[in-house]
Parts: C-alpha cells; sequence; structure tokens
C-alpha cells in the first residue's frame, strides 16, 4: 500500500492519511530569492534533514507499502521523506532534467545505477554495455548526488526492518521515466508525470 504524498507549506510536512498522529514541524531556513540550488545544496539539504530524529520518526510506516510525505526543499526544489518497508524498491527510473541527491536516515539502502546517459526520445529498447552497471550501499547517514538523467533503482534489501530516507530534486520532477530490466535489456515501460505521485 503506498500513502499519497501531500504538498507541504513553507517549513511543516502534512501527515499522511493512514498515520496516526500528525508529524512534528520541520523548520527549513527562510532564504532569499533563490537561485537553482545546486547537487552540493541538495545533498547538505538531505543530510540535515536524515539527522532530524523527530522529523524521521514522524514519518507513517506501512508494512507492505512505502510511505512518503512532500517536504519544502531549499531554493524551491522538491522534497520527500520515504518510508521503506522490507523487500521494496523502486524500480528502474530517472528523473529527467532534474538533478537531485539522497540520504538514508535509517536502515540501509542499496542503490543500482548506470554509468551512462541514456538518449532522451526515440528508443524503446537498448542493450546496455557491460561495463555501465554500478552498485552501492547506502547504511544510514550515507547518501549521494546526482545529475540530470541518472538512471537506477533503490531498494530495502532488509527481510525486516524499515529504511527512510530523504530526497531533494531541482527542478521539481517534470516526469519520471519508468524501465524494465532483463539482463542487459532496458525497455521504457511508462513516463510519469506530477500528477500520478502528487
Amino acid at each position: 500500500m503506498s500513502v499519497s504524498p501531500a504538498a507541504v507549506g513553507a517549513s511543516e510536512p502534512v501527515a499522511t492519511p493512514n498515520s496516526a498522529s500528525d508529524p512534528a514541524p520541520h523548520s527549513t531556513p527562510a532564504s532569499a530569492p533563490h537561485s537553482s540550488p545546486t547537487q552540493a545544496e541538495l545533498l547538505d539539504f538531505v543530510r540535515r534533514t536524515a539527522s532530524d530524529a523527530e522529523l524521521i520518526a514522524s514519518l507513517p510506516l506501512d508494512p507492505e507499502g512505502r510511505t512518503w510525505v512532500r517536504l519544502e526543499g531549499p531554493g524551491g526544489s522538491e522534497a520527500w521523506l520515504i518510508g521503506w518497508p522490507p523487500g521494496t524498491g523502486t524500480g528502474w527510473h530517472d528523473h529527467s532534467d532534474s538533478v537531485g541527491a539522497f540520504v538514508t536516515a535509517a536502515g540501509e539502502l542499496k542503490e543500482h545505477s548506470l554509468a551512462v546517459r541514456l538518449p532522451a526520445d526515440g528508443w524503446k529498447t537498448l542493450e546496455l554495455a557491460d561495463d555501465v552497471d554500478r552498485s552501492r550501499r547506502l547504511p544510514a547517514g550515507k547518501g549521494r548526488s546526482f545529475g540530470r538523467h541518472h538512471v537506477h533503482e533503490v531498494l530495502n534489501e532488509s527481510t525486516d526492518l524499515h529504511a527512510i530516507s530523504v530526497h531533494a530534486y531541482y527542478p521539481p520532477l517534470p516526469q519520471m521515466r519508468r524501465f524494465s530490466r532483463s539482463g542487459p535489456i532496458l525497455r521504457l515501460e511508462q513516463v510519469e508525470r506530477p500528477e500520478d505521485w502528487q
């Protein structure tokens, strides 16, 4: 079961419909008229947010599906607090023209990514070269930033522990392409737009 995200005001996350209580407020420093946040600034934001124990503890967790709450990110960015039940993942996807960052706040996540930029349009199936796969474990406190068109999947491989992470994207995600993968074959399955997840 996935809990629908809710848009957030300037400094507070909004509880998802299934939460037992309202989450604690989370303060984001006010900023002057913003320029585009850099990958480093997004990574700093998700690290600071992931260290907010009260905010992390406020996320309602579901035993079967991911849960999420939208947060106010720096400089007009889109940010999310996401709960990952054991054995869940995103599937392969990209973030279109957005740069981003994420940090594991609790538990451990694993990221599989491609070290190659995919064509933006004009294809449905690609055969990947042998040397493009990358994997990394991200225990609590660890994370990464990434550039435009980053393709990855993120997993909670634990059999018994939830993971929680904080993500930020700029510009806010215009779309996400979802892929299936069988060995070296990557197939475009669908394109999601913000109305599909907000």
